[in-house]
C-alpha cells in the first residue's frame, strides 16, 4: 500500500508548481544592483529594507534552494510510487482504498478474518488482540478463535489468545492458559501468571507456585505476576508458599508477595519472614479477616481532546472478582 507515497508526491509536486511560478517572476531582477523584483522577498520583508548580495534578494537565493530540494525530493517520491520499489512497511490498514479509510475503526469481522490469516502472523498477532481487547469476545465463537490460537506458532498470537482467555474465558479454560506458563517466550509467560489473575480455578495452583518461584522461574516479572494470582486461593499451602518466597531478591517479587498475604489473611507484617511464620503456627484460623480479591485493572485519567462531546472516553475497565470466584464461599 503505498497511500503516503502518493500523497506526499503529490503534495511536492503542488510545492514544486507554486515555486516556479516564483522563480519565474524572481529571473525579472536587476543582477545590477537595483532592487529585485522579488515576490518571496516582498511578502517576507514588508516595511524593511532588503538585504541584496550580487543583485539578488537573500529570499530569492533561498527559495531557488528550497526549489531545488523540493524538485529533487519530488522527483525520489515520485520514483517510487510510479516504479513500485520496495518502500518500508506502514502501518496502514490491510484493504484501505483510501487515506481517510486509514483512520476507520477495525469492524469485527475484520478482525476475525485476521486472527485466522494463515500466512501472515502480523495478522493474526493483530486480529486477535483487537477481539481480546473488545467488549463482545464473550461470545463462544471468539473463545474458540482464542482456544485455537493459544498454540500458535508465533509468540505474538500466543500472547494475544492468553489475553483473550483471561478476558472472556472461564474456569473452565484456565488449564489452557496454565499450559502458556511454560512458554518458551519470556512475554508469554507473563501474559499467562497475569492472565490467572482473573479467572479462578485451583488447578491452577501448582503451577502457580511453580511460577513464582526463582528455582523454577528466572523471569522477576513473571513471578511477581504469579505471586498476585495467588492471592484469591485461600489454602495453607498457598500461605506457606508465600511466606517461603518472601525470600525472593526482587522487590516486585516481595510487595505482590506481600499483598497476596494481606488479601488471603488481613495481616501485615511486612517482608519479614520469621513473623509471618510465627503467626501462621500459632493461628488455627488463617482466613478469618480475608479480604475479596479484584484484580488489577486499567485506568487512566482523560486526555485533553476527551473532554469534547461526541469523542469516545478513556477505556478504563471496572474492578471485578475473578471469573469463577463466588466472593461468598
Amino acid at each position: 500500500m503505498r497511500l503516503w507515497v502518493i500523497a506526499g508526491a503529490f503534495a511536492a509536486d503542488v510545492v514544486v508548481v507554486v515555486l516556479i511560478g516564483l522563480s519565474f517572476a524572481m529571473r525579472r531582477a536587476d543582477v545590477t544592483g537595483r532592487e529585485a523584483i522579488d515576490p518571496v522577498s516582498t511578502l517576507l520583508s514588508t516595511k524593511r529594507g532588503k538585504v541584496i548580495v550580487h543583485g539578488r534578494s537573500l529570499y530569492g537565493v533561498a527559495a531557488r534552494r528550497v526549489l531545488q530540494t523540493c524538485v529533487a525530493l519530488s522527483a525520489i517520491v515520485a520514483i517510487l510510487s510510479v516504479t513500485g520499489c520496495n518502500t518500508p512497511k506502514l502501518s496502514t490498514k490491510p484493504g484501505a482504498t483510501s487515506i481517510l479509510s486509514i483512520w476507520r475503526p477495525t469492524s469485527p469481522e475484520e478482525a476475525a478474518r485476521w486472527s485466522v490469516d494463515e500466512f501472515d502472523p502480523e495478522l493474526r498477532y493483530k486480529g486477535t488482540l483487537l477481539l481480546a481487547n473488545a467488549p463482545f469476545a464473550s461470545e463462544p465463537i471468539y473463545v474458540q478463535l482464542f482456544k485455537k490460537n493459544v498454540t500458535d506458532e508465533d509468540a505474538g498470537v500466543r500472547l494475544a489468545a492468553v489475553r483473550g482467555l483471561a478476558n472472556h474465558g472461564g474456569p473452565e479454560n484456565v488449564p489452557l492458559i496454565v499450559d502458556r506458563l511454560t512458554d518458551s517466550e519470556e512475554l508469554v509467560r507473563i501474559e499467562a501468571a497475569r492472565g490467572l489473575q482473573r479467572v479462578h480455578n485451583p488447578v491452577a495452583i501448582p503451577s502457580l507456585i511453580k511460577a513464582m518461584t526463582e528455582t523454577t522461574e528466572v523471569n522477576s516479572a513473571v513471578r511477581a505476576e504469579a505471586a498476585l494470582a495467588l492471592a484469591h486461593y485461600p489454602e495453607p499451602r498457598v500461605i506457606e508458599q508465600l511466606i517461603a518466597n518472601l525470600d525472593d531478591p526482587t522487590l516486585a517479587v516481595n510487595r505482590n508477595t506481600v499483598a497476596s498475604l494481606r488479601m488471603l489473611t488481613g495481616q501485615d507484617f511486612g517482608t519479614s519472614r520469621r513473623a509471618w511464620t510465627t503467626w501462621y503456627t500459632g493461628n488455627n484460623n488463617l482466613f478469618a479477616a480475608q479480604s475479596t480479591f479484584t484484580y488489577p485493572v486499567f485506568e487512566r485519567g482523560k486526555f485533553w481532546y476527551e473532554y469534547l462531546p461526541f469523542l469516545p472516553q478513556p477505556p478504563n475497565e471496572p474492578p471485578a472478582t475473578p471469573a469463577g470466584l463466588n466472593p461468598l464461599e
